[in-house]
């Protein structure tokens, strides 16, 4: 199995890049990095390191797209640029199951619907995050999460599937949908939650539960929360601003008297493992859902611990066949449809 890694991607390539991989390679013996960017740079990196050479291949690729350059126009402009080498690399070489990038969001979702392609009859793919909830060994996933701004009902509804499929394909049971609305109430929502609740509750093979409100996204209640990619990314950064400042408010407080410091002391493997919990860069990044391979978006800020994650989430996904799946829950719709 290769796995492609943008090594230029992110505020901290390619550096930590390298240094997420090597480490991802210690600890899953079971694939091949494929590390995609300007190669002499790449390898006077690697020689820092030890690792396994026969395990790690480059893939030369001398321009690098920015956060600053509109996606459209600069994955045209730039062919030989470390997202659309890789994304060439992932669609012509069946070895390469996977790829990973800490890059601009943009480039790769435009790079991965126009050159990997999206699976048969995907209107639009979505980004998804897994972020932990209130029950532990639990997670819940945002379908979408800022890859479509502005949705029709037909979108939410393929997205309830994809994050159906998706989930069943890594080993939940029945997940629960729900959608995210400005109350759990039917009546609730806006013109699109009212076109799309109906459709989702006739929808085979979905768990639809209802509308959900953002306070309960990490309640635990549902596996997969749809709604529009804009709505999606408020909800997600929001929760991720909320954490930030929780754990900044914590740390302040319990340094600030002396009370607070033994209760520090007694309570500090448990706030290590709340903080572990929270911190994204323990659970790599956002898969993009609906095309044909796996496509991992690591945060921009991803230093090494955070690229490790993300690589060693996209091997595991390329074991699930998740593209079969959703291709199955398309095909069971379809069915319910034409019956209807």
């Amino acid at each position: 199995m290769k796995i492609l890694i943008d090594a230029f991607g992110g505020d901290h390539s390619p550096e930590e890049v390298i240094a997420g991989t090597v480490s991802a390679m210690q600890e899953n013996k079971q694939f091949t990095a494929v590390l995609v960017g300007k190669q002499e740079v790449i390898e006077k990196l690697l020689e820092g390191y030890e690792y396994d050479k026969e395990r790690v291949e480059i893939i030369n690729a001398p321009d690098v797209i920015t956060c600053e350059e509109e996606p459209t126009v600069a994955i045209r402009k730039k062919p030989e640029s470390s997202i659309c080498v890789a994304f060439k690399e992932l669609k012509e070489n069946d070895d390469a199951k996977a790829f990973v990038s800490a890059g601009s969001t943009g480039a790769v979702l435009v790079g991965a619907t126009l050159k990997l392609g999206r699976i048969g009859g995907i209107s639009r793919p979505a980004l998804c995050p897994i972020m932990p909830t209130a029950i532990d060994g639990k997670n819940v996933i945002m379908m979408d999460a800022g890859a479509n701004a502005d949705c029709k009902s037909i979108n939410l509804v393929q997205f309830a599937l994809m994050g159906t499929a998706f989930l069943e394909a890594t080993g939940v049971k029945n997940p629960k949908v729900g959608l995210l609305s400005n109350g759990t109430e039917k009546e609730k929502g806006n013109a699109l939650i009212h076109e799309v609740y109906p459709l989702l509750e006739s929808a085979k093979g979905i768990n639809f539960i209802g509308n959900i409100e953002g306070r309960d996204i990490l309640a635990g209640e549902v596996d997969v929360v749809v709604t529009d990619g804009f709505s999606g990314n408020v909800a997600v950064k929001s929760i991720e601003g909320a954490i930030k400042m929780l754990l900044k408010v914590m740390k302040k407080d319990i340094k600030s008297t002396f009370i607070g410091k033994i209760g520090g002391l007694l309570l500090k493997k448990t706030f290590k493992k709340l903080a572990k919990k929270l911190d994204y860069n323990n659970h790599g990044g956002a898969l993009f859902v609906g095309v044909n391979k796996p496509v991992i978006k690591a945060h921009g800020s991803s230093k090494r611990s955070a690229i490790k994650a993300a690589i060693l989430q996209a091997v595991a996904y390329a074991d699930f066949d998740i593209a079969d799946k959703i291709k199955e829950k398309l095909a069971l719709q379809e069915v319910n449809e034409a019956q209807g």
